[in-house]
């Protein structure tokens, strides 16, 4: 009978659901695409970029750029009778605003159908519902690639150039016979035509997007620690998820205060919702190369022109003023002796998980050192890992030109790029650090194991009649306390098998008579 339950209940198992996988996959995508679309659209419209094209095509264009897409702008001026002015720029940066939104909703919700299967999942059921999900979005993308092309036209008269003295024909008394061509070449001006387009790359979109689903589903899964896993993965309940979840978390605190440090900014300011437009879409750019900056991460780059404006302080002047030798904190702080702040705000963020990390691992019965090596360890792994993806993430290259007739008119270039290899390096140490001494401090403050999730219990702590079939009452655990006769009734001798009570002396002692 055991063995027939235990045939079922493998079958049951092993089967796929594939109208649930089907369900679920349109709500996790469909649920995301919202969220990205949400953010993007608000925080085009607060940065004033509807005033000058449509808001449809440009959502649909920052979308793909959030989850790794590639977009081509392109223009053609044609100004003072001259032909053949042509503007080119090309940009390779992700609104990472856009597309933390887009994770957060698309891991919820793949996170929260597994949960509904139970304790167990098998390894068909989550390569189908993760594959569906892939396939669906990868979809979606390829529609908004078709819709993410627009072209903005600007012309002189909607900018109000025909309002100019001279641009109906008044002649001007200048010097050098100025005058007698400027009132031509306004006139030439108020018709002249600005037209700048864009267009989403589909190929390399298609590409981006497969690697950011993938990397979210892989993240979300190793992040949640009260998510089934198959039985092959199990160990990753207790080696990797505590971990990977506390590192996950302070990454998130962090974008939220960088957030509020824009809301802060944005109640003094002159344009508030510029700042608000830029906080939603590149909130996380900011706080996240900050992180590998304050662990003492070099950052090379460059910067001319208006882009210089991009960067914040002090990277601005400093990569404006020289590009030939790398950004530290030791260089920027000869410009702003407050950038040392961000290496203590590193700092207390790491520790932060290095407390997290030791709360949510199992003790397993070891010394104060070995836990604190154990989370050590392990959270140095997971840090020297993620270092090199944020400095990957928030990487920019932009460079725009306009040239006339092979003359070239304005020239503006920004790149920044992290040392990978150092931020794997430093990385390791980092989280070495916080990882021991916020084991030792969860172990003095008597929190290390407090929160450790119940599959990694059963992995730390296995059921001492395991091997002879599941607990039942004629199978029962391992008790929780030691038995006690007087609240356990099945303890209690009945009165009939007691054995009589023995004869007491009278309390007054023999009497003699």
């Amino acid at each position: 009978m055991g063995a027939m339950r235990s045939a079922a209940t493998t079958g049951q198992v092993g089967r796929v659901r594939w109208g649930d996988v089907l369900l679920t996959a349109i709500a996790c995508v469909s649920w995301s695409l919202i969220g990205m679309a949400g953010v993007a659209a608000l925080g085009l419209h607060l940065l004033g970029a509807d005033t000058a094209g449509s808001l449809g095509p440009m959502t649909a264009a920052a979308v793909v750029l959030g989850v790794g897409g590639s977009v081509t702008p392109s223009g053609d001026v044609s100004a003072f009778g001259l032909e053949g002015a042509e503007a080119t720029t090309a940009i390779e940066v992700t609104p990472l605003g856009v597309g933390l939104a887009g994770a957060l909703l698309l891991g919820f919700f793949f996170l929260r159908s597994l949960r509904a299967l139970g304790v167990e999942i098998s390894p068909r059921e989550l390569a189908a519902r993760a594959g569906a999900v892939t396939a669906l979005f990868l979809a979606m993308i390829g529609g908004l690639a078709w819709a993410g092309h627009d072209v903005i036209t600007i012309d002189g008269a909607s900018l109000g150039l025909d309002e100019l003295p001279g641009a109906g024909g008044i002649t001007d008394d200048l010097p050098g016979g100025i005058g007698d061509l400027l009132p031509d070449r306004l006139g030439d001006l108020v018709e002249a035509e600005a037209a700048v387009g864009f267009t989403v790359d589909t190929g390399p979109s298609l590409f981006g997007a497969l690697v950011w689903v993938l990397g979210v589903l892989f993240i979300a899964l190793l992040a949640s620690r009260r998510t089934a896993l198959p039985a092959a993965l199990s160990v990753l309940h207790r080696v990797v998820r505590p971990a990977v979840s506390a590192l996950v978390a302070v990454l998130s605190v962090a974008v939220v205060a960088g957030l509020a440090a824009a809301a802060y900014a944005a109640v003094g300011d002159e344009h508030p919702g510029r700042i608000a437009g830029a906080a939603l879409l590149g909130a996380p750019n900011g706080v996240w190369l900050a992180v590998p900056l304050g662990m003492f991460v070099p950052w090379d780059g460059k910067a001319t022109g208006a882009l210089a404006e991009v960067l914040p302080a002090p990277l601005d002047e400093f990569f404006s003023a020289s590009a030939d030798e790398p950004a530290t904190i030791g260089r920027l702080a000869e410009l702003d002796g407050r950038v040392w702040l961000l290496v203590v705000a590193v700092a207390v963020m790491m520790l932060f998980a290095g407390v997290l990390t030791a709360v949510r691992t199992p003790l397993d019965s070891l010394s104060r050192a070995g836990f604190a090596g154990r989370c050590a360890v392990r959270l140095g792994v997971v840090t020297a890992l993620v270092v090199p993806l944020l400095v990957w993430l928030t990487s920019v290259s932009a460079d725009a030109s306009l040239s006339v007739l092979g003359f070239d008119a304005f020239g503006a270039g920004l790149s920044l790029q992290g040392q990978a290899g150092m931020g794997l390096l430093l990385g390791a140490v980092w989280g070495a650090g916080a990882g021991g001494l916020g084991a030792l401090l969860a172990c003095m403050s008597g929190a290390a194991g407090g929160r450790v999730s119940g599959f990694a219990l059963s992995e730390s702590a296995p059921d001492p009649v395991a091997g002879q079939g599941a607990s039942g009452p004629y199978n029962p655990g391992a008790p929780f306390r030691p038995a006690n006769p007087h609240t356990n009734p099945y303890l209690k001798i009945p009165d009939e098998l007691r054995d009589p009570p023995e004869e007491e002396p009278p309390r007054g002692g023999w009497r003699r008579r």
